[in-house]
């Protein structure tokens, strides 16, 4: 059966190489009038890493709720003054990410109408890279939580607060709502907990804990309450009222969980909205915010689709087929079985909100990296930094031309990568470094930064993530 082989170019919206577009029997591709080299540019990527985003930003990330949608807010526009140096910011996220990581690739353990929301950036120490503002309760009280697409339990932390994290909003209380209800051992969404099922209070109520390869866990009671996105109000979502907390979650007030199990908050929407959500991660060193959708109707005319890959072992996990890698008019010569899930469910592909860096397995990643250098010889190179062995020192430059890099789907799908996700300025004197490194597993993870300014859509129900036809 003949197949067309779809290519996305998604590339800075400053790049001003001309258009055009071809098509054939067999392809369609939109293509730069050289489509093997982008250019970086240097000179707005060095001072992106200087805004001094002041605090007050965060009364204005409220405001102008679109219907239908949350926005998404990168972790770096809520920093606190005295971590506004980007060399501090990235060492932190470098070290977030490498626990992160390291609970995934080490299977964490875990105990007893369209409609959406701007997706916000974390605090200094918190969990996840993205957040987003929602209502909580009647009256809905706002709070920042971490979405999170390897996750299922939703939660937030709770009063009476016997152990709290720092976070940026009051601590909900759930004697201020008319519509929290606890849940019985007995009740269905009790049951859908099962491995985070912790047990029974001695009134009878659905207990939960959960906790996370990197230490960082939450314990508490199950609950029924009303959730809030924008002008949408969604009744009786089971959320953990965490009681006792602890970890990276500083800032925000809990976990939006949009994993594939029954018990996330996707899961639980169910026929709702099919399973389906649609986000775009672009706020890392712009004014701008990003967004996610619930429903159907969230997904983009246009899109090209990749079928998901189901992993029994891992339910929660968004597993793509990837067949290789590509670095200019090159695809890298790497065997497709280096990606592959085995029927013991080791290895594969994830794509992963919570995840910085994208990380390969290590043949893999030595391939595509020399592929990169070999390209790149006209580049004055630097020392590593933090998990990059591949850095450059672009002080001085205003622009570079750089080799385009791709991601080849299973199917023929090729996606090629905006410039500045792939290289990335790690302080600000100009040291740009290839955004990738080694997993120490087989599991291979997409990373935020490789997502950002891609209209991204899952569709679980149907069993496809697709990538939007414009950059978003």
């Amino acid at each position: 059966m003949e197949m067309k082989v779809l290519v996305l170019l998604l590339f800075l919206q400053s790049l001003t190489t001309s258009i055009e577009t071809t098509t054939t029997a067999k392809t369609h591709r939109v293509v730069l009038s050289h489509p093997h080299f982008q250019h970086l540019d240097v000179k707005q990527s060095i001072e992106e890493t200087k805004l001094i985003i002041n605090l007050t930003r965060q009364a204005e990330i409220t405001r102008d709720q679109k219907p239908g949608k949350l926005r998404l807010i990168h972790r770096d526009k809520m920093m606190s003054l005295h971590h506004q140096d980007h060399g501090r910011r990235f060492t932190d996220r470098m070290r977030r990410d490498v626990k992160r990581v390291a609970s995934l690739t080490g299977q964490p353990s875990y105990e007893a109408e369209a409609f959406g929301s701007d997706v916000v950036s974390g605090m200094e120490e918190g969990s996840g890279e993205y957040f987003a503002r929602i209502g909580v309760g009647s009256p809905p009280r706002s709070q920042y939580v971490v979405i999170d697409s390897g996750s299922d339990v939703m939660w937030l932390q709770c009063q009476p607060c016997d152990q709290c994290f720092r976070q940026s909003d009051p601590v909900f209380n759930p004697a201020d709502s008319a519509s929290f209800a606890g849940v019985s051992c007995s009740s269905i969404a009790c049951n859908r907990l099962e491995n985070a099922y912790a047990g029974c209070s001695q009134e009878g109520r659905c207990h939960y804990a959960v906790s996370y390869g990197d230490g960082s866990y939450t314990k508490g009671t199950l609950a029924l309450e009303t959730i809030t996105m924008g002008r949408t109000t969604i009744q009786n979502v089971a959320i953990g009222c965490g009681h006792k907390n602890q970890g990276m979650f500083v800032g925000a007030g809990g976990l939006l969980g949009l994993g594939g199990g029954s018990m996330s908050f996707v899961g639980q929407l169910g026929g709702q909205t099919g399973g389906a959500f649609s986000y775009c991660l672009v706020s890392r060193g712009t004014g701008s915010s990003g967004s996610i959708q619930f429903g159907r109707e969230s997904m983009p005319v246009g899109a090209s689709w990749v079928p998901l890959v189901h992993n029994l072992q891992a339910p929660s996990f968004y597993y793509v087929g990837l067949s290789g890698l590509g670095v200019g008019a090159l695809q890298v010569p790497i065997s497709e079985d280096i990606f592959r899930l085995t029927e013991q469910g080791d290895g594969g592909v994830i794509m992963d909100t919570g995840t910085a860096v994208t990380r390969l397995p290590a043949t893999a990643y030595n391939g595509f990296r020399d592929a990169f250098i070999a390209q790149t010889t006209n580049l004055p190179r630097a020392s590593r930094a933090s998990i990059f062995d591949t850095c450059y020192n672009l002080n001085g430059f205003v622009s570079v031309r750089v080799p385009t890099v791709s991601f080849y789907f299973t199917g023929g799908l090729i996606l090629t990568l905006p410039a500045r996700n792939f290289l990335i300025p790690i302080d600000n004197v100009g040291t740009f470094c290839f955004a990738f490194a080694p997993s120490p597993s087989r599991l291979s993870i997409i990373g935020n930064i490789q997502q950002e300014g891609i209209q991204i859509s899952v569709n679980g129900a149907s069993g496809f993530v697709g990538f939007g036809p414009d950059v978003c």
